[in-house]
């Protein structure tokens, strides 16, 4: 873990382009629930995730070597590397693919989204500068209420089912809270390298397991869950790694992991416009909600302060 005090909140005058950017995290990490679940179809979880890192891993290397940039090849880096890959991808992304073989994605978004409560209950527990206040405290309960008015409370009755596999999704969101706040010990480095690293160093894992547990010479996956596997790899893994990076040094963990909340708003609004789904008037309230929260997380305490007394002069 990093030796430095855990900053929590964002930068005061943190770019646009940093709030562009979590964005597309949200939607690329939101889009890949759907892309599991096309998956797991006809691909065991595990031979699903060793590819998905494996050519998620080698499209980042490539693009280092366009750029002329070099992985590290001290040994400590790369012990780093390994237990970031654990953290970040080996342990969370197997635990949601085989958790969606059993789970509705609805409730596999809501307990999966619960990643910044558990950095929030780590940094409650180092104290120091990281401290959480009760303005985050506020965000974290406003963020899981307009998650469960978005997906709907019937998502909720799936509770106590399949309860090992929901578990799973709890224990995977609690690796991501982990990651995001180890990831900071990559501060010096070009965001691409530790994205690369990590994932090498978990396809390095995967690809012996899935080798040994599937035999993956045997399987006759669907051209739908091949072509899931690309968009897992490419969007929600090459792009998107490069940009949590990116994000865990200039917002910081807490603000990083906010990201949780803004996956389900951005699946929902993915399926009003390209599938003709539609919204009950809950889920309205709810996206007012997810934003009340992801403020409430990521904005300095005195700069909400200060919107709140130029609100209140405006009467």
């Amino acid at each position: 873990m990093p030796t430095t005090p855990l900053a929590t909140s964002v930068q005061p005058h943190a770019p646009a382009l940093e709030w562009a950017l979590l964005a597309v995290l949200a939607t690329c990490w939101g889009a890949s629930y759907t892309f599991i679940k096309i998956g797991v179809a006809t691909i065991p979880p595990v031979t699903l995730i060793a590819a998905r890192t494996l050519i998620a891993g080698l499209l980042l290397l490539a693009v280092l070597r366009l750029r002329g940039v070099r992985l590290p090849r001290d040994g400590a880096t790369w012990r780093r590397f390994a237990l970031q890959a654990g953290l970040n991808s080996v342990l969370p992304f197997t635990l949601i693919a085989w958790a969606e073989r059993s789970v509705d994605a609805g409730l596999a978004t809501i307990l999966n989204s619960t990643s910044p409560i558990f950095i929030f209950l780590l940094g409650w527990g180092l104290g120091g500068a990281g401290k959480p206040t009760l303005q985050r405290l506020f965000g974290v309960g406003a963020g899981l209420a307009g998650i469960c008015l978005i997906v709907g409370f019937e998502a909720l009755q799936g509770l106590g089912h399949s309860l090992l596999a929901q578990l799973a999704l709890v224990v995977a969101a609690v690796c991501y809270g982990c990651a995001a706040m180890f990831g900071r010990v990559f501060k010096g480095l070009d965001p691409m390298v530790p994205a690369a690293g990590s994932l090498l160093s978990g396809a390095a894992l995967l690809v012996p397991a899935s080798l040994a547990i599937d035999r993956p010479w045997t399987l006759a996956p669907s051209a739908a869950s091949m072509l899931a596997v690309l968009a897992l790899a490419v969007l929600s893994t090459a792009l998107a790694f490069t940009i949590y990076f990116r994000l865990i040094k200039t917002l910081g963990p807490m603000s990083t992991s906010a990201q949780a909340y803004l996956r389900v708003p951005i699946g929902v609004t993915i399926g009003v416009v390209f599938l003709g789904e539609t919204l009950a008037a809950t889920a309205w309230i709810g996206l007012a909600c997810v934003v009340v929260g992801v403020v409430a997380m990521t904005m300095p305490d005195t700069q909400l302060l200060r919107w709140g007394l130029r609100f209140l002069r405006g009467f």
